[in-house]
């Protein structure tokens, strides 16, 4: 992959891949000019990729208009793109036996690209990229899980596991009227209450329950609906009530495990035009040169420099079996299990030691927090301390390194 380096292209390009290889940059014109437009506002051209992450990523939290916040979250997407990929990368090649591929998992995890700004801090100084990867790794091994279990369930045993809130989360989304979701939402009751498997395990595979069963339910929501529903409510029929149970389905589906949406996408409801094509009339002039006369970041980027020497000088005065742990773990995406059968060990052991030594550097990071920061580490700041110690190992060991000395 060539790695993007001017700026323009860092934040208004995506990748494209075909069976797993990047076949190419994509570049989005609308966001392409939101970009040139800033760039020549801010009249510095020594501003680093950090800072303007950094920059839209608060922008993205003051705006108030969709609109506006898409602009910006557009901009951090593509910013984001080599992070995903590598991480992507990294997850399939850890779990080699899934079915999914690099390509998979990166719509997975940039379909969730939210939950990435939503939980990042730019106030502790960290790198997006860090926490990114760190939390991307984290969103595939989460939706693998959950799409392995998923995807097995036949129609009838996923409505037998969904929850009563993920249903109607996901036929609201669906954009069902309220009077619609309850009759739905009873018809699927009736289902649950009436078609219970004979056996209490090895539901994936739930067959379509039978004609009998099919009346049965049909005649358990006609009694419910006098009760539960407006007066005017019809009876259903069979053929009814399976269509709607199969419009539960999909719509849980769609709405557990969504498509990834592109920012070309044409704006709902209207014959043309896209998410991006109207940028806001004012520029946010005021706020840009707000982050470029404070000296804010480049007091974070210091405080960042500084937190990597001590974790740095802390990983090395640990033994070396320590270091080849943590590098086994981080660098080269071991689980403890993999680690536990290496070193012919328990799994409960290795994950001991890990936990020792994250307490070891929690210890030297507070320590130092105290001392320069004139920050008592309480437990709201251990607490964000220990997820930024994580994030920072992450990015730590994410580049390649040469194969780890054999444990003690």
């Amino acid at each position: 992959m060539q790695p993007r380096t001017a700026l323009l292209a860092i934040f208004s390009t995506f990748l494209q891949l075909e069976t797993d290889h990047v076949q190419t940059w994509a570049s989005d014109s609308k966001l392409r000019r939101s970009m040139q437009i800033h760039l020549e506002q801010s009249q510095k051209a020594d501003l680093s990729a950090k800072f303007w992450s950094l920059y839209w990523h608060k922008l993205w939290r003051a705006e108030f208009q969709p609109d506006s916040q898409q602009v910006s979250a557009g901009h951090l997407s593509a910013y984001l793109q080599e992070t995903c990929y590598w991480t992507a990368q990294k997850t399939a090649t850890r779990f080699s036996s899934s079915r999914y591929g690099v390509s998979d998992y990166f719509q997975i995890a940039m379909a969730q690209v939210d939950k990435i700004l939503k939980g990042f801090n730019s106030d502790q100084g960290f790198n997006l990229q860090n926490y990114a990867s760190a939390t991307f790794a984290s969103l595939m091994r989460e939706t693998l899980r959950q799409r392995r279990e998923i995807d097995i369930c036949s129609d009838w045993a996923l409505l037998r596991k969904l929850s009563q809130k993920r249903l109607v989360e996901a036929l609201k989304n669906n954009g069902l009227p309220q009077e619609t979701i309850d009759s739905y939402v009873l018809a699927w009751t009736s289902f649950k209450a009436i078609y219970v498997p004979e056996q209490a395990t090895g539901t994936q595979k739930l067959e379509k329950p039978g004609a009998a069963v099919w009346v049965a339910i049909a005649t358990q929501y006609n009694q419910e609906r006098t009760t539960q529903l407006p007066p005017n409510t019809a009876a259903i029929t069979v053929e009814d009530l399976e269509a709607i149970l199969m419009t539960c389905t999909k719509a849980a589906r769609a709405y557990l495990y969504p498509s990834q949406i592109s920012i070309n996408t044409p704006r709902p409801g209207q014959d043309a035009g896209e998410f991006l094509d109207q940028l806001p009339n004012t520029e946010q002039t005021s706020l840009l040169e707000e982050m470029i006369a404070t000296e804010t970041i480049q007091t974070r980027q210091n405080q960042h420099q500084q937190i990597g020497k001590v974790l740095t000088a802390a990983i090395q005065d640990l033994d070396q079996p320590s270091q080849s742990l943590l590098q086994l773990y981080y660098s080269q995406a071991y689980t403890q299990q993999q680690i536990a059968e290496k070193l012919e060990m328990k799994q409960y052991t290795i994950s001991r030691r890990l936990t020792k030594l994250r307490k070891t550097l929690l210890t030297a990071l507070a320590t130092w927090s105290q001392d320069t920061l004139h920050i008592s580490p309480d437990s709201d700041v251990l607490k964000a301390m220990s997820s930024s110690l994580e994030e920072w190992l992450t990015g730590h060991y994410g580049e390649p390194a040469p194969t780890a000395p054999a444990l003690e």
